[in-house]
């Protein structure tokens, strides 16, 4: 179904709080998850691994609503107690949503520095992605020389960040792709590919020790036949992970669960990698703030195979 046209409004330049900045917003990013944010949208049923239900992200209400959870642009004021921060530096990060405006304001610590060899566009396509395969493969997986690393859906925004971080720590990544996207994620640096579609995971990939599923649903459980003993399935879709903590347990197998939470810390160490061009941004579409609905419609359909990034005024 088509997302109805809605016009944009006129609202005041928001006030930077103590610990916020006043950004200038030149993109913004648009990522599956902001498809929640959709008039009529439903909170996710069910009960997440920790027993409670699946949080809602973003945040659901009632139109009118600004979508847009990666911004990059420009510091236009910094609250009182922000230090790292002044008038004129160029930043990136993810907040609540909100991006797809003239101005907003950020806590401070949700941003980091823009990397001089990233334009806008392609900064505001990166924080989503980097964070979640940040969190996923190195605070939580641990990856590094030598790890053998699952990762689905490698021809999505985060799925082809998470391949060129696992690549950039030294690992060997095997990737499920749709095939007329094998020789794009195979430049990102996958080692082996396979098409979801058609491939029996379980039969020809194993001793698999950290599965990224970015998928959710079925694709869970189907990675868990590759694992080795104590491998790790890590989860990136929180509120439909296919499967229980006890039933990876059950099998001799680790489970966890990550959600891309802002954080400029570490969208600061993978800004040195999108500096030097180890992490790269794939940006798929770029339409103006007018066309959010579009942009929300392309990520939900799934085959946008990069990054929506949404600009003031036409691209």
């Amino acid at each position: 179904m088509s997302t109805p046209h809605r016009r944009s409004q006129e609202r005041p330049r928001p006030v930077p709080a103590a610990d916020e900045v006043l950004l200038r917003v030149l993109a913004a990013g648009v990522v599956p998850a902001g498809r929640a944010a959709r008039p009529g949208a439903a909170p996710p049923k069910g009960k997440s691994p920790n027993g409670q239900p699946p949080k809602a992200e973003p945040p659901y209400g009632e139109p009118p609503f600004t979508p847009g959870l990666d911004v990059s642009g420009v510091v236009a004021a910094a609250g009182a107690d922000v230090t790292r921060f002044g008038p004129g530096d160029e930043v990136f990060g993810r907040i609540d949503d909100g991006g797809c405006a003239g101005h907003v304001t950020v806590p401070a610590g949700r941003l980091a520095p823009k990397p001089a060899t990233l334009d806008h566009v392609h900064a505001a396509g990166a924080p989503t992605a980097a964070l979640t395969a940040w969190q996923a493969l190195i605070d939580v997986g641990r990856v590094g020389p030598g790890t053998r690393v699952l990762i689905h859906a490698a021809d999505g925004g985060a799925g082809d960040m998470a391949v060129q971080l696992a690549r950039a720590e030294g690992a060997y990544v095997v990737a499920t792709a749709r095939a007329d996207r094998h020789g794009l994620v195979r430049d990102l640096g996958a080692d082996e590919l396979l098409d979801p579609a058609t491939a029996d995971l379980a039969a020809v990939v194993h001793d698999i020790d950290v599965a990224l599923d970015l998928v959710g649903g079925a694709d869970g459980p189907r990675a868990l036949g590759t694992l080795r003993p104590n491998g790790l399935l890590v989860c990136a879709v929180p509120g439909d992970p296919g499967l229980a903590p006890e039933d990876v347990e059950a099998r001799g197998m680790r489970f966890a669960v990550v959600r891309a939470e802002p954080s400029g810390e570490r969208l600061a160490k993978a800004a040195g990698l999108l500096a030097d061009g180890r992490l790269r941004v794939h940006v798929a579409a770029v339409l103006p703030f007018t066309e959010a609905a579009k942009a929300r419609e392309l990520c939900e359909a799934g085959g946008a195979g990069g990054a929506v990034v949404l600009v003031p005024g036409r691209p």
